[in-house]
């Protein structure tokens, strides 16, 4: 009897689908001068679905780091001008959180200077200033954090530039959104939380 019942457990066993391992959204920059990873914080779900959304409709994928400021930020995805933010799709309300701040590696969303503090769909940037930008706390949106690549950054910002930071050649963008497991992080150098 004993292993008849072995057997039909065994037998459930194969007949029971397996569950799938859970996977995370990980942004993924792509440039000529390496690969840069980063967490997206459930914190700011507006800023997450926004940059997630944009990602896998390829926006970002003809643009560039459009200003690099060494011991400050690369800054990408729609230019500055006197009027704000060049083509943005949208607008989103701030999602300010005081456990998220400035570090370096912090990945934030970029605003003209509208008294609302609404945040450019289309404009990113990454804190490259190894002692932060705690002046931008509470100003602008970060929704995310560099696990993987500040070397990348680091090189970026290190580009010669004209007058208005702009890279003399273009550091182009290919943005992406990647579903990793707690594993695959792991091995990457981020352990979930």
């Amino acid at each position: 009897m004993p292993n008849v019942l072995l057997l039909l457990v065994y037998i459930i066993s194969l007949a029971t689908p397996s569950k799938p391992p859970k996977t995370y959204p990980i942004g993924q920059i792509k440039t000529n001068m390496g690969e840069v990873l980063f967490w997206l914080y459930d914190e700011t779900p507006s800023h997450k679905a926004s940059f997630m959304k944009l990602a896998n409709q390829n926006y970002w994928d003809t643009l560039t780091f459009n200003r690099v400021i060494k011991n400050f930020v690369a800054q990408g995805g729609c230019p500055d001008t006197p009027a704000g933010f060049a083509d943005s799709p949208y607008l989103l309300k701030p999602e300010f959180r005081p456990t998220i701040r400035h570090i370096y590696g912090a990945v934030g969303a970029g605003r003209d200077n509208n008294p609302q503090m609404l945040s450019a769909g289309c404009q990113f940037y990454i804190v490259q200033n190894k002692k932060g930008e705690h002046r931008l706390d509470d100003k602008f949106t970060v929704f995310g954090q560099v696990f993987k690549g500040m070397e990348v950054i680091d090189a970026i910002v290190a580009v010669k530039t004209d007058t208005t930071d702009t890279p003399l050649s273009p550091v182009k963008l290919d943005v992406n959104v990647i579903n990793l497991t707690a594993p695959e992080l792991a091995k990457l150098g981020y352990i979930v939380k």
